[in-house]
């Protein structure tokens, strides 16, 4: 096994110290005094155990995200991705999309693409557990949250955020964001809606967290009662799941997106171009990405990084039934692991419903696992690996343990893992101790 795998298996280790946890939580003014209460209501949020990964697999990450954004701006790609979606996904205003998230298993090859999802959750939570995390552990802190500069990833964010701006509004101003979910303070990760509009604050921008029943569109503008008087809403940060803003109770936003009176991120074609899990389709297809000018350099990357992915047709269903203990079926536009099955767990009445739907089948790429410390008892959990990506560059990794078919933050000793990255340690590491760990990080 490779060193990271050997530590996963291995290494019954934890980080995280409760303290130091509420101590990072409570810095954030958007959650002085509910660290408590966030602890308390969401007790599989974070893990207390690092998930390891090779300085190989990160590179391979990097290299990956990259391949996948370029492809993703290619006219044949393009066309094929915008031919099967709504026709609202048709239009361009420039934003490209705010944090992608890329969804990887890790196996003997290297990192195993999963899946691709627009407004991925999470991520300014995440980085504030990573905190708490590097200040248990001094003399690896380099290595938690790679590549991530975790001082100055507020910065990074708002500058994302601005440049979907500057994409649709050139050098106007960002005067006003809403943060956009249905009933956002009943959502889960609630508390990053919270932070986000304190960090936009804080970067000389007026913010509001809406539900999207609050939002007006009339006079040319959308508008919030809670922005100042006069001040439309000059940027949605969309964390709804109705991609395509077909359901009713959404029509202003629709109305003002379709007009180009706010600039919505991500929109519906970004979701289009890249969360469609049909694109897995297409990006395991090394003929179709050769046709349409895909480098052999890329091509080469995505076809050991994405699983084979065809789509379930009436015409191929019994090779896929026959088949189905190799694979694993998801909904085309599907999120959160939702009507997602693997095919040994599938039962007739579930394959007649995937049958008659739009499904893909996926290769199966079993999830490598990591050994954590669940109330004195050494416990296997399966992972994966997020990449909080902008613009086909990473931000942030992240790491989530579970158990169960999927990602569920309903796993005792999983959640939210800092990922750290192994690197190929010179002589100087070496003499500052980088082979060691100390005190509560002691392996």
């Amino acid at each position: 096994m490779h060193a990271a795998d050997t530590l996963n298996l291995g290494c019954l280790c934890s980080t995280l110290q409760p303290a130091l946890l509420r101590k990072q939580l409570d810095s954030n003014p958007a959650l002085q005094g509910l660290a408590e209460d966030l602890v308390a209501t969401r007790p599989h949020l974070f893990s207390a155990t690092p998930v390891f990964i090779s300085a190989r697999d990160h590179a391979l990450l990097e290299a990956s995200v990259a391949a996948l954004h370029r492809v993703s701006a290619l006219p044949g790609y393009r066309d094929a991705a915008l031919q099967r979606s709504p026709e609202i996904a048709r239009l361009d205003f420039g934003p490209q999309g705010a944090f992608m998230g890329y969804d990887f298993h890790l196996d003997a090859t290297g990192p195993r693409l999963i899946e691709i999802n627009t407004n991925a959750g999470g991520a300014m939570l995440h980085a504030a557990a990573v905190r708490a995390h590097r200040a248990c552990c001094t003399p690896l802190d380099r290595m938690f949250g790679a590549p991530a500069d975790l001082d100055r990833i507020d910065d990074t964010w708002v500058e994302m955020f601005r440049t979907e701006w500057r994409a649709q509004r050139g050098d106007a101003p960002l005067r006003s964001v809403a943060i956009v979910d249905d009933a956002p303070g009943q959502q889960y990760l609630a508390p990053e809606f919270e932070i986000a509009r304190h960090i936009f604050i804080a970067h000389g921008i007026e913010a509001v967290v809406a539900d999207p029943a609050e939002l007006e569109w009339h006079d040319g503008g959308l508008w919030h009662a809670g922005l100042p008087a006069g001040q439309p809403v000059d940027l949605v940060y969309n964390r709804l799941t109705d991609f395509d803003l077909s359901e009713p109770r959404h029509a202003s936003l629709r109305d003002a997106y379709v007009a180009g009176a706010t600039v919505l991120t991500p929109n519906p074609r970004a979701h289009a171009l890249h969360a469609d899990k049909r694109n897995l389709v297409v990006l395991s297809d090394d003929a179709l990405l050769a046709s349409w000018g895909v480098t052999a350099q890329d091509r080469a990357l995505l076809q050991a990084v994405v699983p084979q992915t065809v789509p379930v047709t009436a015409a191929s269903a019994q090779d896929l039934w026959t088949r189905r203990r190799q694979l694993f079926f998801k909904p085309a536009t599907g999120y959160g692991s939702k009507a997602a099955f693997r095919g040994d767990k599938l039962t007739k009445r579930v394959w007649d419903e995937i049958v008659a739907g739009t499904f893909v089948a996926q290769a199966l790429v079993p999830p490598s696992e990591r050994l954590v410390d669940v109330a004195g008892e050494a416990t296997r959990l399966k992972l994966d690996i997020r990449a909080y990506s902008y613009a086909g560059h990473i931000q942030l990794l992240a790491a989530r343990t579970y158990a169960g078919q999927t990602t569920n933050f309903r796993t005792a000793g999983g959640g939210f893992s800092p990922v750290v990255v192994l690197p190929l340690l010179a002589e100087t590491d070496r003499k500052a101790g980088l082979e060691t760990t100390v005190n509560t990080c002691e392996c």
